[in-house]
């Protein structure tokens, strides 16, 4: 009897025990979750891993054919959809060294016009294969440099026949003869012009990054050194005989002349501003400066600016060759600024209440209204 409550109560104490290690168990099963479960929490959100996506680059491959023979020049391979005309001449300059990328001209049909630099390939492309026709552009040289040149000359050359460096005027005759005040304030009015237009050349007007032929600044140069020289040489000549009218022609005249290079000026540096270049233009309006206040009547008012300067300096020395140049530029000022005034219209809904391209009041509002709806048409 004794040894059965002896083997019943060693059962019980080995349940006990068993219960025990089991509730220690649990215990530490509970602490490792509760620190598993905090470690997770403080790691933050679980990122989902992105998927990698195996994008595929369509390239195209341009064929350059010659324009007057139809025969290949080259393959440029492995062009992007967003690569420009810009980038074809490039890789066109590394297979062909001979032609640098300023003398490149490309076309999609034989004798269609020169594709712009900007031009993506995918707007031009139909299929994978694009077929450019390639001109050679001959020698070309940049705007910047093109408007130096035509600016420096007369500069130059009518300092030279204002200072009458022998071998062109009779020196004896230049030393018995006085020059006339207005010599002197003609010199100034011209070095003046110039010395602007050099100076806004190279910091105030957005020169293109373009090319131009060189025979365009060789036919720029003759007219614009041409005809200062014909010009200085009668203004500054011995025998010069001043205007009919006296000092108030002249004062009056050089007046004006200042007053238009004033505005010239101010007119140039407002066509500067950013608003009023690119995509997103909008068409320059007149601000608190009287000088801009010309935009209400012309769309061009550096021209109009230009040809006053021009017929003011013409009153002032009263010489032939100077009307004679200013008829010239007029015409040609008159051609760019009715080209001008032709896209104003189109592209600007506000611009219609202007009335003229140059000259004030030539043009009605019922003619340029007109001229709208036949090119809407």
């Amino acid at each position: 009897m004794f040894k059965r409550h002896k083997s019943l109560a060693s059962e019980r104490k080995k349940e006990l025990s068993s219960h025990g290690a089991t509730r220690s168990t649990l215990k530490n099963d509970m602490r490792n979750f509760h620190f598993l479960s905090q470690l997770i929490l403080s790691a933050g959100p679980l990122k989902s891993i992105p998927a990698v996506k195996h994008s595929k680059t369509a390239h195209f491959e341009v064929e350059i054919l010659d324009a007057h023979t139809r025969k290949q020049i080259c393959i440029v391979d492995k062009v992007t959809q967003t690569s420009t005309i810009h980038d074809v001449k490039q890789k066109f300059h590394k297979a062909c060294p001979k032609w640098y990328p300023s003398r490149i001209g490309l076309q999609l049909e034989r004798g269609g016009p020169f594709l712009k630099d900007y031009v993506t390939i995918q707007s031009v492309a139909a299929s994978s294969i694009v077929t450019l026709y390639f001109t050679d552009l001959g020698q070309q040289v940049s705007w910047t440099t093109v408007f130096l040149a035509e600016y420096t000359g007369p500069l130059l050359i009518y300092l030279l026949f204002y200072l009458r460096i022998p071998y062109i005027y009779d020196m004896k005759e230049c030393s018995r003869r006085l020059r006339h005040p207005v010599v002197h304030l003609a010199c100034f009015c011209h070095c003046m012009h110039y010395i602007r237009y050099l100076l806004e050349t190279l910091f105030v007007h957005k020169v293109s990054a373009g090319h131009t032929p060189l025979k365009n600044l060789i036919k720029g140069c003759v007219f614009y050194w041409g005809f200062t020289s014909w010009m200085a040489y009668y203004i500054n000549h011995p025998r010069y005989t001043p205007p009919s009218f006296g000092n108030r022609q002249i004062t009056v005249s050089a007046i004006n002349f200042l007053i238009c290079e004033a505005g010239n000026h101010f007119i140039n540096v407002v066509l500067a501003h950013p608003n009023h270049t690119g995509n997103n233009a909008c068409f320059p309006s007149p601000n608190y400066n009287p000088f801009t206040w010309m935009f209400f009547l012309v769309s061009c008012p550096n021209y109009t600016y230009e040809i006053g300067s021009w017929i003011s300096f013409t009153v002032m020395t009263q010489t032939l060759p100077v009307g004679i140049f200013t008829l010239l530029m007029t015409i040609q000022m008159s051609l760019w600024a009715q080209k001008k005034h032709k896209v104003y219209l189109k592209k600007f809904n506000s611009y219609m209440r202007r009335k003229s391209a140059m000259i004030p009041f030539i043009l009605t509002r019922r003619r340029s209204l007109m001229q709208q709806k036949r090119w809407d048409t």
